[in-house]
């Protein structure tokens, strides 16, 4: 969404977030309901399991959108091809120890 013209402080809350099943905590998912942040999160079986042996107090399983959660791949896919060029980012592949290592501009 792009930014209104006008004064003021950037906007800097997302319209949504996509995670994996280790960010499915009940904390996490409060505070991104509390700020009104859209989640697509799967939820993991042993919380499901826990959720269904409560009965109708484990209340409502989280909506879950398949389609969005496949899209999460290709960031993933793109933060691991840009790790790929770490080394010479930060010159870790020198071979002589006893030259400074400088950072590359």
């Amino acid at each position: 969404m792009p930014r209104p013209c006008g004064i003021g402080r950037p906007r800097n809350k997302p319209d949504s977030l996509t995670g994996d099943k280790a960010y499915s905590s009940r904390v996490n998912r409060a505070l991104l309901r509390r700020r009104q942040i859209r989640t697509t999160i799967p939820e993991p079986r042993d919380q499901q399991a826990n959720r269904k042996r409560r009965g109708r107090s484990g209340g409502r399983p989280p909506t879950f959108d398949a389609d969005h959660y496949k899209r999460r791949n290709q960031v993933e896919r793109g933060f691991h091809r840009r790790k790929q060029f770490r080394a010479v980012a930060t010159r870790y592949d020198c071979e002589d120890q006893n030259v400074p290592l400088r950072a590359v501009v």
